[in-house]
């Protein structure tokens, strides 16, 4: 059975408001961890994906439970917490936290995160890996998560 992974971050923040789409930065930014994952063998989780990247915005009552169940059956949970803080992603992140799952926090060098997030590795298993640009964090995730030899039976 393959692993899971959920991928989280800001969703209304990264919306370009004149494609009512999520910004082509963020999408490529996402897209490129949900390959990363898929190559290692990780069944991804993603809203901005399931989503259509902001086309197809999900009801409260639908994607609610569906995030919180994806993330109680996770193995990582891996996010942005955004940059103003992404209230939607704090909720998972806590949800993430309480559940006792994994967590891989991305966080922009010198951008401002609040000390509940900054601290929360003294009561969850978190690794934050900090970057100045895109490709810091996947040489940092490929650290962290080397992609492994199939062996064929």
């Amino acid at each position: 059975m393959a692993k899971k992974v959920f991928i989280g971050g800001p969703f209304k923040a990264w919306i370009d408001p004149t494609t009512s789409k999520l910004e082509e930065k963020y999408q490529r930014r996402l897209k490129e961890l949900i390959f990363f994952f898929e190559n290692r063998h990780y069944e991804v989780h993603n809203a901005h994906q399931r989503e259509d990247w902001g086309a197809n915005f999900w009801e409260p009552d639908q994607c609610t439970k569906l995030d919180y169940n994806e993330i109680a059956s996770c193995d990582i949970f891996i996010a942005f917490p955004g940059v103003p803080a992404s209230p939607g992603t704090h909720i998972e992140l806590g949800w993430a936290s309480a559940l006792g799952k994994k967590i891989v926090l991305l966080m922009k060098k010198g951008e401002y995160y609040a000390h509940l997030v900054k601290g929360l590795y003294t009561v969850s298993d978190v690794e934050y890996l900090y970057y100045n640009d895109p490709s810091d964090y996947i040489s940092a995730l490929e650290k962290v998560f080397p992609i492994q030899d199939l062996q064929l039976v």
